[in-house]
């Protein structure tokens, strides 16, 4: 009974840890009453299938702690490497703005409860949408599969193996961030050229003055155009997660 009852809180530690940070499912918009029954009901159905990994089961209280807090630490790792990896699409959105000239404007993220800017939240919303209407949130439960076939409740891996797959995952977003936002960076470094081009052709015209709405005109128009890259990211996010997930 002691086993069972241990292993089970090992599996929820780490099940619980996991969701705390993940992408949707760990976002304020899903209320508690959802996410906790949620948590429970996995780590009843992967203490089931599930062996304990530990070589004896009279566990002092001292070694028991220390397991909790090992398994609470893989969980927000997993967790965290994939939030970094979900938000290539918020940062490259992000960066168009400051090019369109909105980095001062700000509304409320109905998804996490924070300020947001305004085209990176909607780029956001569109990636959960395809994210989840291709059954991307069954790639969540088959991560933390995984995770237990790999490191049974009561074995995580090192430290340095886990921060390791944070800084890699950390580099990969911003690198996958400025690869969606290049096409969008080229078009407003043209804008750009040719505005000057004007004025100094047309010294009297104010191009502060009409810079402004071309640069929203374009951020729009490139925002559009940016969606089937969204999609195509939820696909790739699959590869970054197999080659940075210490599995």
């Amino acid at each position: 009974m002691f086993e069972v009852l241990l292993g089970f809180t090992l599996v929820f530690t780490r099940i619980s840890a996991f969701f705390l940070v993940l992408p949707v499912f760990g976002w304020q918009a899903i209320p508690l009453r959802i996410k906790v029954p949620l948590a429970v009901l996995l780590s009843i159905f992967f203490t089931g299938v599930t062996p304990l990994g530990l070589s004896s089961t009279n566990v002092p209280p001292l070694q028991a702690v220390l397991l909790l807090a090992g398994e609470a630490t893989y969980g927000l790792a997993l967790g965290l490497i994939i939030l970094l990896l979900f938000s290539v699409v918020v940062v490259s959105g992000r960066i168009v703005e400051r090019q369109m000239g909105l980095a001062m404007a700000a509304v409320l993220d109905p998804l996490t409860g924070e300020r947001a800017r305004p085209l990176a939240s909607l780029l956001e919303m569109v990636f959960v949408i395809i994210f989840l209407s291709a059954n991307g949130h069954h790639l969540f439960l088959l991560v933390i599969s995984k995770s237990f076939e790999a490191f049974p409740a009561g074995t995580i891996p090192s430290i340095d193996v886990l921060a390791d797959g944070i800084v890699r995952a950390g580099s990969a977003m911003f690198i996958a961030s400025l690869r969606l936002a290049a096409p969008m960076l080229a078009a407003f470094l043209v804008l750009m050229v040719a505005l000057a081009l004007l004025a100094r052709l047309v010294p009297e015209m104010n191009i502060l003055f009409i810079s402004m709405p071309l640069r929203l005109g374009l951020g729009v128009f490139m925002a559009a155009t940016f969606m089937p890259f969204v999609s195509g990211y939820v696909t790739e996010i699959a590869n970054w997660m197999a080659k940075l997930l210490p599995l």
